[in-house]
């Protein structure tokens, strides 16, 4: 098929596909504010609270905890500083209020580091604690305060511990420690419980994370999901957005699993321990307001004088899938590269071996082009062969036109007369151009999705290769590209209003790659600049044996 026919296709399934994309990350409207009442042994929980929420409120309910609405506590808050990030742990109840990510900008060319956990201006924490029959956090008293030697804890080797204590009045004595490590943004969190009491108490460790939705992410040009996640024994990787708590609580039993909590390029995400049996459950707080994705362990049985041990990892910081996959298997699939996720993770390995030799994500772009191009040649030879047979036929074509003149039935019957009797397959340029769409797809989601190429600068005026082009001149060199590509092929129809809207096309697409990453428009410029090339020499070769026939 005709080039401009082939870049009609492309743009038409570009489109739909971005469409169809968005469209599963926001098609529902905007959630409506009703009261989120949730009822346990008689007791309700969760009600309307304009301004501020019962901390009680966001856990998740065991049988027998007795939830009430507590008296509002003092915040204590506890920073450690390791080379990764920046923590804060909140004394009451030893949640993970912000991690501050210092290997990342929060905007590019910024002084100031990516917040990631944080309260304000929007709440998204990672909470954990023990629930149940004698929990400290289900204690009607509210949440407990933990002790702390110090409140300001500096990294100096390649590890660093962070206790924290607390005795309830039932007799449980809970160290909670926080272990970090160099070059890692991963905590691990450990309850250390001992039975002080004459007896047997009972609890249920949970950790969670809990987020503000009040507020969107994403376009039709980047349609990333922003929401919870889980994986289970069953499944490796699903979506559970707000509205799909809303719609429905999740309570799934597994053999390990983990939850998450999604966005562009970044991830929070508990990973309890692979070898227990967990629930990972939702919940809904706040006026509709708040997600609350979470785990809750087995309930712990624990004898007068024994002590016990749960533990669990808590990940916040960018998607590096060579980090996630080391604390569980399927935790690297929150970088989501969709359903042709095994072609882009192949890219993606090609992308990052051509980095580490060349130093420059611009030019590993430009390399891994070239790479694609060059193993896609033998169908890009069938399809331009195909082309130039095409283009052969033009004057031909436009006898029949003249002949035939608007009897478009008559017309149609003898140019396929004149296909047969030429031997040329209208369609041999179309297939070819089909099986290279999924390498494009694949290489689309490796840009948009990769951290790696998040502010990664390029050269001379591109400085982020996942912003848009500032100065536009890339998406005009597509265009300018795409101008010369159409000049060498057939033209696709007779009809001249038709052929004036395909002229039209190169600008058309220059405005809608304006909103397009650079790096991904630099990917398609040096794609068309070698499909020129590639087009030319497939041409003169054809030429030359059409002269030597002659």
């Amino acid at each position: 098929m005709e080039s401009q026919r082939s870049f009609l296709i492309i743009g038409l399934g570009l489109v739909s596909f971005l469409l169809y994309q968005q469209w599963l990350v926001d098609y529902s409207p905007t959630p409506q504010v009703t009261p989120q009442i949730e009822q346990t042994n008689n007791n309700i929980v969760g009600s309307a609270l304009p301004s501020s929420i019962d901390a009680n409120s966001d856990l998740p309910l065991a049988p027998s905890s007795g939830i009430v609405e507590t008296p509002k506590q003092e915040q204590h808050l506890v920073t450690i500083t390791t080379d990764t990030f920046e923590v804060n742990i909140d004394t009451k109840g030893g949640d993970v209020v912000k991690t501050v990510l210092l290997k990342h900008d929060a905007e590019h060319k910024s002084d100031d580091k990516f917040v990631l956990l944080s309260q304000e201006p929007t709440v998204y924490v990672a909470q954990s604690g023990l629930i149940g029959r004698n929990g400290p956090d289900a204690s009607t008293e509210g949440r407990p305060i933990y002790h702390i030697e110090k409140t300001e804890w500096l990294m100096e080797g390649d590890d660093l511990t962070v206790p924290m204590t607390y005795t309830s009045k039932d007799g449980l004595e809970v160290t909670k420690t926080f272990y970090f490590q160099r070059n890692k943004h991963s905590i691990d969190v450990a309850f250390n419980i001992k039975n002080t009491s004459s007896k047997t108490l009972e609890f249920v460790p949970f950790y969670q994370l809990k987020q503000d939705f009040s507020t969107e992410e994403g376009s039709m040009m980047m349609p990333t999901y922003r929401g919870g996640a889980f994986s289970t024994s069953e499944e490796s990787y699903e979506h559970y957005d707000l509205d799909d708590m809303k719609d429905e609580k999740l309570n799934e039993d597994t053999l390990g699993g983990w939850v998450g909590m999604i966005q562009h390029y970044f991830v929070s995400a508990w990973v309890p321990a692979k070898d227990q049996n967990n629930n990972i459950f939702t919940k809904v707080v706040g006026n509709g307001q708040y997600g609350i994705i979470g785990v809750k362990s087995p309930a712990i049985v624990i004898q007068s004088g024994e002590t016990v041990e749960n533990k669990a990892t808590l990940f916040s910081g960018p998607k590096n899938q060579e980090e996630l996959s080391t604390l569980h298997d399927t935790l690297d699939l929150t970088v989501d590269y969709g359903m042709l996720f095994f072609i882009s993770q192949i890219l993606f390995s090609l992308l990052i071996t051509i980095y580490g030799f060349v130093g420059n994500w611009g030019i590993a772009i430009i390399l891994i082009t070239v790479f694609v191009k060059m193993l896609m040649y033998p169908l890009t030879k069938k399809q331009y062969e195909s082309m130039a047979k095409m283009r052969a036929l033009q004057p031909k074509m436009a006898k029949l036109k003249e002949r035939f003149g608007d009897d478009r039935q008559k017309f149609g019957q003898a140019t396929m007369e004149l296909y047969k009797k030429e031997k040329v397959n209208p369609m041999g340029g179309c297939l070819p151009l089909l099986l290279q769409m999924p390498i494009f797809l694949a290489l689309y989601w490796v840009f948009l999705e990769s951290v790696e190429l998040r502010h990664a600068p390029f050269g001379l005026w591109i400085s982020d290769l996942s912003a848009s082009d500032p100065y536009y001149i890339l998406p005009a060199l597509f265009g300018l590209s795409m101008f010369t590509m159409q000049k060498l092929s057939p033209s696709p129809t007779t009809d001249p209003m038709q052929q004036k809207m395909m002229l039209w096309m190169p600008v058309i697409f220059s405005v809608f790659f304006v909103m397009f990453p650079a790096g991904l428009v630099l990917y398609w410029f040096i794609s068309n600049v070698i499909s020129i090339l590639q087009m030319l020499f497939i041409y003169r070769n054809i030429d030359k044996k059409n002269a030597a026939k002659k």
